[in-house]
């Protein structure tokens, strides 16, 4: 069978001879298509099987995604080598030709491996963090400096590849310049190493709204470079922020709210403190117009029943006694109020808390989460929450506290009408 394809392919050159290029041409482009076919099977075939080959022994809850990623990018070595191999019998072609395409497979196979050993760094990194201890031990720093180490020596090889000399060669006329390209290129070094890091851990992405007080920076991410990131702040004008300082400062990143599909509110009203006092027999007839408050007060007074009746036995003086108060039955209010409203994200933490008096009144503080993350839509949902609370706030018997109120008047007023 070999004799036979040997014959064959000297009859196809006898044949193509008086076409000047025309069988190399032919059997180059047979070679393009061997590895094309070697990619295709690696791929498709292979890959595919060996992808349920995992998943088959690895379980569904086992996340395979980054080993697959790591034969993925060692697969693509496969045409490289290919073509490397057959360069060599392709006939008439010039020999600094052959051995520059030579030169770019082997580059392209180191790159390969680098970046497969990047992917396989990250593999390890996944399987680390599910330890118990990894929280209180990362190891992501050290993976990213390996990184830095692998992507050095892969760019070094290329060029010793590229360039025709030995790898040691390159390092050893280097290492005399080192130090002046140090000097020289110190900020695009930083800014190297920072981009770096910031693309290894996603700190920073494109449309990212990040917060950066330092630096004058509140607005939405538009571009990344290698020295600076440039913000487009909400007042519509631009912010440059070296890359390094992302790395070396701290600042506020917003993704994880828009992620999280939830924005939060933390906002208080100011209470008279005068304003609170026990509910009476009127005050809670009023109240129980209120379709809200129909479980609340009726387990409440149940609850204060059972109390009051044990009490009652040793010390049944009236002031003994548990009561309902305007401001409880209030805060009660507005949790309930909170757990209706569709605008309020119900999985997310929700608390209606009152917090120590300050000279301002008695802060009851609302801490819940919007549904929606848009600026408007947020807005409009504080907005609306707070302009019923403080409506609703004269039915419960209390007033807001200001400074410039006029709440002790029209106390005065109200006692002296009464």
């Amino acid at each position: 069978m070999a004799v036979m394809g040997i014959r064959w392919l000297a009859q196809l050159e006898d044949t193509l001879a008086p076409y000047p290029m025309a069988y190399p041409a032919l059997v180059l482009a047979a070679l393009v298509l061997v590895a094309w076919l070697a990619n295709f099977i690696t791929k498709r075939i292979l890959l595919a099987g060996l992808h349920r080959v995992i998943e088959r022994f690895s379980g569904p809850e086992r996340d395979t995604r980054q080993s697959l990623r790591v034969i993925a990018r060692l697969a693509n070595i496969v045409p490289s080598v290919v073509l490397a191999a057959g360069l060599s019998i392709v006939p008439e072609l010039p020999p600094g030709l052959v051995a520059g395409l030579k030169a770019l497979c082997h580059a392209w196979t180191v790159l390969t491996i680098a970046l497969a050993m990047s992917h396989a760094l990250d593999a390890f990194n996944d399987f680390y963090e599910r330890r118990a201890d990894a929280r209180n031990k990362p190891i992501k720093g050290y993976l990213q400096v390996a990184k830095i180490v692998v992507f050095v020596v892969a760019g070094l090889s290329i060029v010793a590849v590229l360039v025709g000399v030995e790898l040691l060669h390159l390092i050893t006329g280097l290492g005399a310049a080192t130090a002046v390209f140090m000097l020289i290129f110190q900020d695009t070094i930083l800014s190297l190493v920072a981009s770096v890091q910031i693309s290894g851990d996603g700190r920073v992405r494109i449309g990212d709204w990040i917060e950066m007080p330092s630096q004058n920076a509140d607005g939405d991410v538009i571009d990344i470079a290698l020295h600076t990131v440039t913000v487009q702040n909400w007042d519509k004008t631009v912010t440059t922020i070296p890359t390094k300082k992302l790395v070396t400062e701290s600042f506020k990143n917003w993704r994880g709210m828009q992620e999280a599909g939830g924005r939060r509110i933390k906002r208080s009203i100011y209470l008279d403190q005068h304003s609170v006092r026990f509910v009476d027999a009127q005050g809670l007839q009023r109240l129980s117009q209120f379709a809200l408050l129909d479980d609340y007060l009726a387990g409440k007074q149940q609850e204060l029943q059972r109390w009051n009746a044990q009490v009652a036995q040793a010390h049944p003086e009236p002031v003994n006694a548990r009561r309902l108060t305007n401001l409880g039955t209030f805060r009660a209010y507005v949790e309930l109020y909170l757990r209706r409203n569709a605008e309020i994200h119900q999985d997310m933490t929700l608390l209606v808390r009152q917090m120590a008096p300050t000279p301002q009144g008695l802060p009851l503080e609302i801490y819940c989460f919007t549904a929606s993350t848009a600026w408007a839509k947020y807005e409009a949902t504080q907005s609306d929450v707070f302009d019923h609370l403080l409506a609703i706030l004269p039915e419960f018997g209390l007033n807001v506290f200001q400074e410039s109120s006029d709440a002790m008047l029209m106390r005065a007023r109200e006692l002296r009408e009464k």
